[in-house]
């Protein structure tokens, strides 16, 4: 899916970047010729998904034990950085523009280049976003939010054609609205990239199913507890807590957390990881 989805884009970003850095030379347009470039670098980013989903899919090995999945939010990672230089470089252009009081002459030309380009980048953040929906690749979520980006800086652009005439300074004040759209895009991706990286806290809602698997595969109240996630990219680990009687023996605790792992494997796809605690009132009233 990665794979498509980034092969598509480098095609259809490349025809597009074409498309606009020639109507940005005929209309004299910085905004334009801005966006040209932010849809030249979804070309780039599509190459780190290729990249990132081809790495990503390499199987667990003596170095890299839980497989290299990770690299799915490194990719996404470099995507963002790349975003805010694209972002920065626009607020640079934009305040020259500005400064020395320089207007566009749009046309019909910049009119239909930017309908275009709003389509085609919807349409490819939508199929990015469905993918990873699908697949779960933050990655692919990263490389949608990119195109969608792209379509609303172009959709900006269109609106700020219409005032062209009215306002000299419409074009540096896009280009400046543009580059806020993106950064804040490339803030989202970084953070939950990194956020992923230096490992988050699971949920309520996978807390809660846990504790529910915990409950269905032994009669009494195991106290499920201390819950961490650690995300490689397809491969999920967790590790928790329970509670058991401390006359039980180690071949009967050892039978139930089996149990519990392997329901937990079936049920939630993640390789779980038990810690036996004894059921008494102080790990309980600590811990629970």
């Amino acid at each position: 899916m990665a794979y498509f989805e980034g092969v598509l884009s480098i095609i259809a970003n490349l025809l597009l970047f074409a498309l606009k850095y020639w109507a940005g030379i005929v209309t004299g347009s910085i905004a334009i010729m801005a966006d040209a470039w932010h849809t030249l670098s979804d070309s780039l980013s599509s190459v780190i998904v290729l990249l990132g989903s081809k790495f990503s899919k390499k199987p667990a090995d003596k170095d890299h034990p839980f497989g290299h999945g990770r690299a799915d939010l490194i990719a996404a990672f470099v995507i963002g950085i790349m975003l805010l230089l694209v972002a920065f470089d626009f607020i640079l252009e934009s305040y020259d523009a500005l400064k020395n009081r320089e207007s566009s002459m749009f046309g019909s030309l910049a009119i239909y280049v930017m309908i275009i380009s709003v389509i085609f980048k919807e349409l490819l953040a939508q199929f990015a976003f469905w993918g990873a929906r699908k697949t779960e690749s933050k990655v692919l979520k990263a490389d949608a939010w990119h195109h969608r980006s792209d379509a609303i800086s172009s959709l900006v652009i269109l609106a700020g054609i219409f005032l062209g005439k009215y306002f000299w300074w419409i074009d540096g004040a896009l280009g400046l609205i543009v580059a806020l759209l993106i950064g804040y895009a490339a803030y989202e991706i970084i953070r939950d990239s990194i956020y992923t990286l230096l490992g988050e806290s699971p949920s309520k809602d996978i807390i809660d199913k846990l504790k529910l698997t915990c409950e269905r595969s032994y009669p009494e109240n195991l106290y499920p507890h201390h819950f961490h996630v650690h995300s490689y990219g397809d491969h999920n680990e967790i590790t928790f807590h329970i509670c058991l009687p401390p006359e039980m023996t180690i071949r009967e605790a050892h039978e139930i957390v089996d149990h519990i792992e392997n329901q937990i494997a079936k049920e939630h796809a993640y390789s779980a990881t038990l810690h036996i605690d004894p059921n008494d009132q102080e790990h309980i009233s600590i811990d629970y």
